[in-house]
């Protein structure tokens, strides 16, 4: 069984709104998920996409998918690949088909001359993080992710 990793294309608008569907549940977050098949094709297909998509199939089956986009540091002065999602069906899991995604997604961020790859971990998900430190990830302790949206967002914009 090898994995095909490929750049997703418009056509996978439906592929991709499923697997969301799909780490949403798996994450207990379905509820999150406000997006439809429109707002992705225009985030990830227009002429300025957003972001960009891999999708990874074995033997014609769809094993799962990732979404990235660039980000900054100022301090190293170029931009980084920053993954907003992995997620790897759970039928096809201990295969070694997570680290594939990961592999592809340094050889681009290689290629691309970024200087970090970084992604965020949900503090629960222990089989998650131990597999990124296995990799030589290493979590970024003193750092705390904050968000804004929705309301909030709305109202802060507004002062």
């Amino acid at each position: 069984m090898k994995l095909q990793i490929r750049k997703a294309e418009e056509s996978d608008v439906s592929l991709l709104l499923s697997l969301i569907r799909d780490l949403a549940t798996y994450e207990k977050m379905l509820s999150e998920v406000v997006t439809n098949e429109e707002v992705l094709r225009e985030s990830l297909f227009s002429d300025k996409p957003a972001a960009e998509a891999l999708i990874g199939e074995c033997d014609g089956e769809t094993v799962g998918f990732a979404i990235f986009f660039h980000n900054f540091s100022t301090f190293v002065g170029k931009r980084g690949l920053y993954l907003e999602d992995l997620f790897v069906k759970e039928e096809f899991r201990g295969r070694g088909f997570g680290k594939e995604f990961l592999v592809q997604l340094s050889q681009i961020a290689v290629e691309r001359n970024c200087g970090r790859f970084e992604w965020a971990v949900l503090d629960w998900n222990v089989d998650a993080i131990g597999f990124y430190k296995k990799l030589g990830a290493v979590a970024m302790e003193d750092w705390r992710v904050f968000r804004l949206a929705g309301e909030a967002l709305q109202d802060l914009a507004k002062q």
